[in-house]
């Protein structure tokens, strides 16, 4: 397949995953379902979705509905009460928040004449050519391995604001006493959940436990053998990291020969001034070739 294909092809899968949103917006909508049409986990689509566009697949479903529901509330005579259950809210009190929240104004005040609502249309995604600029990055088999890890439960409509304070609650209580930040590690969800497990440690081999004796608080992940692509990142902690991971499911992926597989997305931290515009990290990612 020519690169141009694939591109082609990972944007088509996007889109119909959109497509899917749109034409079932008045169901109960399952992301894991939903994921389903673009052929990856719900976990990377969430993930996907949020870096390419900056909103949450809720937060964009809730956008759309609003947005129809205000259309409604305009120009029908339906009760509020009906509208609100229509577009998944079980009382008026919930709609008329969200809706006053989104339209600037309350639903009974979107039936006065002249009244000014906000729209906000379905995503139409297109390929767009920028930059030209190199991306390092390289194919690594790695053995099996352990971390020690300190462990939290999250959901992607949260865990961009949630992880950070997990970190810095790891190193304000000591716990890199017992295994140093040099891994984060999300690691794939159960099948149907919501929430995915995040961890912080290091190498089993490099703590002073053993699999006899962990540490409260602290869990033993393994980390099963696999092929890995390795991202080299150079910059300050998390401006730099977050645009990486943008750049590798805008730019590499779509484009690579290769996709993701079920597994952990790890990022790898060096010692040193994270805030410095010399600061090294890494992002390892599971792939197979196409």
């Amino acid at each position: 397949m020519t690169q141009e294909g694939t591109t082609m092809d990972w944007i088509t899968r996007l889109q119909n995953f959109v497509d899917h949103i749109e034409n079932h917006l008045l169901d109960d909508l399952s992301i894991e379902e939903v994921a389903e049409t673009a052929f990856v986990s719900s976990f990377h689509y969430q993930r996907i979705f949020s870096l390419l566009t900056g909103m949450t697949i809720g937060e964009y479903i809730r956008k759309r509905r609003l947005a129809r529901a205000g259309q409604e509330i305009a120009c029908s005579g339906d009760k509020v009460i009906d509208i609100a259950l229509k577009y998944g809210y079980d009382s008026p009190e919930s709609f008329s928040k969200a809706f006053t929240r989104f339209h600037g104004i309350s639903p009974a005040a979107a039936r006065a004449p002249g009244s000014s609502l906000k729209s906000f249309s379905p995503l139409v995604l297109k390929i767009t050519i920028e930059g030209g600029l190199t991306m390092e990055y390289r194919i690594e088999n790695k053995q099996e391995f352990k971390v020690l890890a300190m462990s939290r439960m999250f959901t992607a409509e949260t865990s961009s604001a949630e992880i950070p304070k997990f970190w810095n609650e790891f190193f304000s209580k000591g716990c890199n006493k017992v295994a140093c930040g040099r891994f984060g590690i999300c690691c794939p969800p159960e099948k149907g959940s919501r929430q995915f497990k995040y961890g912080i440690g290091n190498y089993l081999n490099e703590t002073s436990a053993d699999q006899s004796d962990v540490p409260a608080g602290f869990e033993i992940l393994d980390i099963s053998a696999g092929t890995w692509a390795v991202f080299p990142c150079v910059g300050p902690m998390p401006d730099s990291i977050q645009g990486l991971w943008k750049r590798i499911y805008s730019e590499w992926l779509p484009t690579s020969g290769y996709e993701i597989v079920p597994g952990y997305d790890i990022e790898m931290y060096t010692e040193g001034d994270v805030d410095s515009s010399g600061y090294k990290s890494e992002i390892w990612l599971p792939v197979k070739k196409k």
